[in-house]
C-alpha cells in the first residue's frame, strides 16, 4: 500500500485468519456473501472499524453506541444486541488467536434480496454480519514522514442529502476524492462542505494547530470519529483550546502544524496542503502532546 492514514506493516498471518458470517467461521479464502446482498447491491449497509489493545476492544461502548444510532437512522434490524455483538468480536478474535495491533472490521447489510433491487420488502433474510479481524500493526515512515493532502473538487454532501455521519457503505465520493488527490500527487483527499468551508478528509478527521489552538469542522459534513471526539474531550481536558466551527483554507495554508485523526492509525501528522507545506512540514509539539493524550485515552479505555 503506497502512503496512506491505513498504511500496514505487512504481517503474513493474515493469509490464515478465520472470517465471521452470520454465527459461522470460513478460512479467508472461502469467506463469501451473496451477489444480492444489499450492501453489495446497493451500499445499504452499516460498519465499524475497531483496534483490539493489549486483548481489549478501545472505546468499544461508543463503537457500539455509534452502530446502533446508525442502524436506528437507516431502519437496520441488526438482530443482535449489544452484549451478543461483543461476544462475536471477542469470539472473532479468540478465534484467531490475537491480542494486540489488530484492526476489526464489523460490518452488517440489511441482509439478502430475492432481486437486485433498492425496496427493502424484496428481503430473504435477516441482516448479513460479518467480522474480519486483521493483524495490523500502523507502518512507522507514515508518523515520520507525515501525509500530504490535496483538495478535492467532490464536496460533502449535507444531512440532508446523506448525513456523513451515518458510517455507511456508501462511500463512491470518498473514493472519487481520493483518487483526484492520488492522481494530482497527494496520499489522501481533504473534502470541503457546501458552504465552502473545510469539513474533514475522505477516511479520516482534519484539525489545524493554530497559535496553540485547535480546530476542526463542525462535524456537520463529517463522520461523528470516535477518535475525532476522543481528542477534542482530551485536549480540552488538558487545557488545550479546542474548538469545532467553519474555518477556510486560507486558515489550513496558514496553520502551524495539522493532522488527521483515525481509529487505525489515531494521530497522524500533516505536511502539506495543496503543494503547501504546514509549519515546518514535521510533526509539531501540539501534534505530538495530542498523540500522547491520545494513546493515554487508550490505556484508560481498555483498563476499563
Amino acid at each position: 500500500m503506497r502512503v496512506s492514514t491505513h498504511a500496514a506493516l505487512p504481517d503474513e498471518r493474515n493469509a490464515d485468519i478465520e472470517i465471521y458470517i452470520n454465527g459461522e467461521f470460513y478460512p479467508r479464502d472461502e469467506a463469501k456473501v451473496s451477489v444480492f446482498d444489499s450492501a453489495f447491491l446497493v451500499g445499504d449497509g452499516i460498519w465499524e472499524g475497531i483496534r483490539l489493545h493489549e486483548g481489549r476492544f478501545a472505546f468499544l461502548d461508543r463503537h457500539l453506541d455509534r452502530l446502533f444510532q446508525a442502524a436506528a437512522a437507516t431502519r437496520i434490524d441488526i438482530g443482535m444486541s449489544r452484549q451478543e455483538l461483543t461476544e462475536a468480536l471477542y469470539a472473532t478474535v479468540e478465534r484467531n488467536g490475537m491480542h494486540t495491533d489488530v484492526h476489526v472490521r464489523l460490518m452488517i447489510s440489511r441482509g439478502t434480496k430475492s432481486t437486485p433491487s433498492q425496496h427493502p420488502s424484496n428481503l430473504v433474510s435477516g441482516p448479513t454480519v460479518v467480522i474480519i479481524a486483521e493483524h495490523k500493526r500502523p507502518d512507522p515512515e507514515v508518523y515520520r514522514r507525515g501525509i500530504s493532502l490535496f483538495t478535492a473538487t467532490i464536496r460533502r454532501p449535507p444531512p440532508d442529502t446523506l448525513d456523513q455521519r451515518l458510517n455507511c457503505h456508501s462511500k463512491l465520493h470518498e473514493v472519487i476524492a481520493l483518487i483526484q488527490a492520488t492522481e494530482a500527487g497527494a496520499d489522501e483527499a481533504l473534502m470541503l462542505d457546501p458552504t465552502g468551508a473545510v469539513a474533514t478528509c475522505n477516511a479520516t478527521n482534519f484539525f489545524i494547530v493554530s497559535r496553540g489552538e485547535l480546530w476542526t469542522s463542525t462535524g456537520h459534513y463529517n463522520l461523528a470519529g470516535i477518535t475525532r471526539g476522543v481528542v477534542l474531550e482530551e485536549a480540552r481536558a488538558a487545557g488545550i483550546p479546542a474548538h469545532e466551527a467553519p474555518f477556510s483554507l486560507t486558515d489550513v495554508y496558514s496553520a502551524d502544524e495539522a493532522f488527521v485523526t483515525g481509529t487505525f492509525g489515531g494521530i497522524t501528522p500533516v505536511r502539506s496542503v495543496d503543494g503547501r507545506t504546514i509549519g515546518t512540514g514535521t510533526e509539531g509539539p501540539i501534534t505530538s502532546r495530542i498523540r500522547e493524550l491520545y494513546r493515554a485515552a487508550v490505556e484508560r479505555s481498555v483498563a476499563s
